[in-house]
């Protein structure tokens, strides 16, 4: 029943991100988050993500600015390194706190909780007029691959900061979409090894999980090719935001405890 579930909530889930302004990771983490304890929701959504961009990265990695790319995406690396090590540190598998309702307890572990607060914040940011214009200088790429690179590393939310700072790179619109591309895989690549090792020796990947996470990522890509088969690709700001209310919802439900 479970693998059922997983694969008709990331069929779905991929299917949305044809219509939402959300990335895939960021989309696909609040359903991997209802089925997998928070590290392995994060590494799941990493692994979906980096085959996601290898594809398109396959397709555009000629129009990439390659000064760009080492400026923003070296720095990345290291940086997504760290917030992989430190996620798989936070989860100790000891409660934050603890609270009691219906007979149960509930409490929040450090990992769910740092990741619920996050797909808070980035759900709120979502809304803000301002920060889908936010552009930082060019001078600061190098600072900008650390900050995405960490986040990316600790909670799998990058690409919103990272167009931030690509947006005054002065690149054309391929050129653009193509160094960010790379840059993500970049970070994958340096989190996803990362992830596995912690994990893998904490015993929570276990050979279910990884057919789980397996399951979950050939029906996001079914999803994403049944989309493009039978959807417009246009952007609709109810789906947005009612994407945004369910990230805030399980969000929430990962601060108190709840999930994850």
């Amino acid at each position: 029943m479970d693998f059922l579930i997983v694969i008709f909530a990331a069929v779905m889930a991929s299917m949305l991100t044809l219509y939402s302004g959300f990335g895939l990771g960021t989309l696909l983490l609040p359903v991997f988050v209802l089925f997998f304890p928070a590290p392995v929701a994060v590494a799941a959504t990493a692994f979906v993500h980096l085959l996601n961009n290898v594809f398109k990265g396959g397709l555009l990695w000629r129009g990439a600015d390659w000064s760009v790319l080492l400026r923003f995406g070296v720095p990345a690396i290291p940086a997504a390194i760290a917030g992989a090590w430190i996620l798989g540190r936070l989860d100790a598998g000891s409660s934050m706190f603890e609270w009691q309702a219906a007979g149960r307890i509930f409490g929040p572990e450090p990992a769910g909780f740092t990741i619920g607060v996050m797909m808070i914040l980035f759900a709120l940011l979502e809304w803000q007029s301002w920060f889908q214009k936010l552009a930082t200088p060019r001078r600061f790429m190098p600072l900008g691959g650390l900050i995405t690179g960490f986040l990316g590393g600790l909670t799998g939310h990058q690409g919103a900061l990272r167009s931030a700072f690509l947006l005054k790179s002065g690149l054309e619109a391929r050129a653009f979409v193509a160094t960010g591309v790379m840059i993500a895989i970049l970070v994958d690549l340096a989190r996803l090894p990362a992830y596995a090792a912690s994990l893998w020796s904490e015993g929570v990947f276990t050979f279910r999980e990884l057919a789980l996470v397996g399951t979950a990522s050939l029906a996001a890509f079914a999803g994403a090719y049944i989309g493009t088969r039978t959807l417009e690709k246009v952007t609709l700001d109810m789906v947005r935001h009612v994407v945004a209310v369910l990230m805030i919802g399980i969000g929430s439900a990962m601060v108190t405890g709840l999930v994850g």
